[in-house]
């Protein structure tokens, strides 16, 4: 894990339920901090320091939390995004003991020789396709890793393929996915190619309007937040 210390200020929030929204529109985001099985302490930040604390932390980079003269270590637990613009609109955070053992969701990447920057598959011009972007580990705030790494230098032939077991995990950090799941694949360009022109021709007609179904997650999320906090 890196050692590099992010901190994220916040400060104690009155304004609950539906009138949350007035505060986005100042620019402030609502969140909450589950503390210990004690009472949640509700807050807001700015979206600015928000945004940039969830881009460098992920949900796996423990957090400094400060709430006026108080000090949380936390994980960013969840993060709710409205889709229409990709914009975060609640935030929870679980506040977390330096020797406690924690779920968290860490990246995957893959690793190559030294001196190679892609597979032996994508050098014989096959495709890689990622099938998963994280996976969730166990293990003390200070040993989640920013990154779990696979070995890209198997993946040679097409049907090659990485399972969760396979990925490289450092000492103290337990994996907590189904073993068999596959992390990435060897493909034919072709096949794939086919495949998307296929899945292209489907018709989006029933879908309900974009605006609406967002207005719909939005609320529902945020009325649960609320509801269970």
């Amino acid at each position: 894990m890196s050692s590099d210390q992010i901190v994220l200020e916040l400060e104690k929030r009155d304004i609950l339920g539906k009138k949350v929204k007035h505060l986005r529109k100042k620019g402030l985001i609502p969140a909450v901090i589950h503390n210990h099985g004690l009472d949640s302490i509700i807050v807001q930040g700015e979206a600015k320091e928000v945004n940039r604390v969830y881009g460098l932390a992920g949900k796996h980079h423990p957090i400094i939390v400060k709430v006026g003269s108080n000090q949380y270590t936390a994980l960013i637990k969840d993060v709710h995004i409205e889709n229409k613009h990709q914009a975060i609109t609640h935030l929870v955070l679980n506040s977390v003991r330096e020797d406690q053992t924690v779920e968290a969701e860490v990246p995957i990447h893959p690793k190559y020789d030294q001196g190679n920057e892609s597979s032996p598959a994508e050098r014989a011009g096959l495709l890689v396709l990622n099938q998963a972007e994280s996976v969730k580990v166990e293990a003390i705030p200070k040993n989640i890793p920013d990154v779990i790494y696979y070995d890209a230098e198997k993946l040679v032939n097409i049907g090659d393929h990485i399972k969760a077991s396979e990925l490289i995990l450092p000492e103290g950090v337990s994996l907590i996915e189904d073993q068999d799941f596959q992390v990435a694949a060897v493909f034919e360009p072709s096949a794939v190619a086919a495949s998307n022109d296929a899945v292209g021709g489907e018709t989006e007609e029933e879908q309900a309007p974009a605006e609406n179904q967002d207005e719909a997650v939005s609320t529902e999320s945020e009325n649960q937040t609320e509801e269970n906090k």
